[in-house]
């Protein structure tokens, strides 16, 4: 599953992220690239996408597309009607799918009935991932959620009805005013789902939010370092007493079922970004796509609406390659290392691999290298190690 061969002959890309920006409200905890849908211009939105999309395969043409990751915003927003034609679009753009093709698309848990997840799955989607968060409808409330936990059950019921049966939830840890207790009684009600597929992030306080507004004035009741190491134990814990198999650092699945298109990230493949501040990463160019719905739509009139692009050097992608594949527990592999870069892993990165070995935060492997029990639980510092050790920075 290589991305470059070492003659220099890239195979074609295989993965196609898609950002549809718009969303019912804002999270308290969110910075991404969103926008309350409110006299939105929606239509105007999806056709400038699509536009994008003729000079994407234009400019590099796909191969067979193995998965597709529609994210946002709340891509669920879409009415029936949009959501019909966005996916054709898909389709016309990007025809050939790999007979296993895994198509995801990010919901929220207030914003899914039958006739839009029936839409959903008849324009290709069958997998989703829904937004769950917590278990407990105050500490939904305190996070700026918009769902409460009857949602949930309701959605997935729907989700089934419509014929999905690969579908995922993300569940948070860390919150302000959530305690160990709360985390594993979301843990427990997660599990009795029976579901595929669970994701499970720490909270991080990020720039340009409220909680970081808040975290400044000292009102953000968070939970201290102990308590919150003590959530992640529990969690891995529990989803390992499950049956289930933590496959990277936040994710956990049912034999066969990890997502495609995250491990595209982690083994540092190449895939199409597309839509308003998209990130994407084609052939050792990465670029970031312009991020307000209204300059988004211009810029697409004139060309590819491109913020940022930049080539990234060997040296960048070989320690891009460390640092996401190294999220994946099983690790990194030397063969894979030396197919996409003709150079040899323990040669290249001596120095940082014994230092990690040697503090018993990495592990040897007969393939290669993996993230060891305590080094799973300072993944932070294990990847700092390989930032900028090659380029310099």
């Amino acid at each position: 599953m290589t991305t470059h061969m070492t003659n220099g002959a890239s195979k074609r890309t295989e993965a196609v992220y898609i950002h549809i920006p718009f969303c019912t409200n804002k999270c308290f905890y969110c910075d991404f690239n969103s926008y309350v849908l409110k006299d939105q211009p929606v239509m105007d939105y999806l056709q400038a996408l699509e536009r994008e999309m003729e000079m994407t395969v234009k400019a590099s043409p796909p191969g067979v597309i193995k998965s597709i990751f529609v994210g946002g915003g709340t891509p669920t927003v879409l009415k029936p009607n949009e959501m019909e034609y966005f996916l054709k679009t898909v389709k016309d753009h990007f025809p050939v799918w790999d007979d296993n093709i895994e198509f995801s698309m990010e919901a929220n848990p207030g914003t899914t009935d039958l006739e839009k997840l029936s839409v959903m799955r008849e324009g290709g989607v069958n997998r989703v991932s829904f937004g769950v968060q917590a278990f407990q409808n105050d500490l939904l409330t305190g996070i700026g959620r918009i769902h409460n936990t009857d949602d949930v059950y309701r959605s997935l019921e729907n989700a089934k009805k419509a014929g999905f049966d690969n579908m995922s939830i993300d569940l948070m840890f860390g919150l302000p005013n959530q305690t160990v207790e709360m985390l594993s009684e979301s843990v427990t009600r997660a599990l009795e789902l029976g579901l595929p597929h669970y994701s499970i992030y720490s909270l991080k306080v990020e720039e340009n939010t409220l909680f970081h507004t808040l975290y400044q004035k000292n009102q953000l009741p968070l939970p201290d370092e102990e308590d919150e190491l003590n959530m992640y134990l529990l969690l891995m814990n529990r989803m390992k007493e499950a049956g289930y198999d933590q496959y990277e650092i936040s994710n956990f699945a049912k034999p066969g079922f990890e997502s495609k298109h995250n491990m595209t990230y982690w083994f540092n493949e190449d895939y199409y970004g597309l839509g308003a501040g998209a990130h994407g990463y084609v052939g050792r160019m990465r670029h970031m796509n312009i991020k307000g719905v209204n300059p988004y739509i211009e810029a697409v009139k004139h060309g590819l609406p491109r913020l940022d692009s930049f080539t990234i050097s060997q040296e960048e992608a070989m320690e891009d390659f460390l640092m996401v594949g190294l999220r994946v527990l099983e690790g990194i592999s030397r063969s894979r290392f030396e197919q996409q870069f003709g150079t040899s892993l323990d040669v290249v990165f001596a120095r940082p691999l014994h230092k990690m070995v040697n503090a018993g935060l990495l592990d040897t492997t007969d393939e290669g290298y993996k993230l060891s029990d305590k080094g799973v639980l300072f993944g932070n510092e294990v990847f700092a190690e390989f930032i900028g050790s090659l380029s310099g920075k």
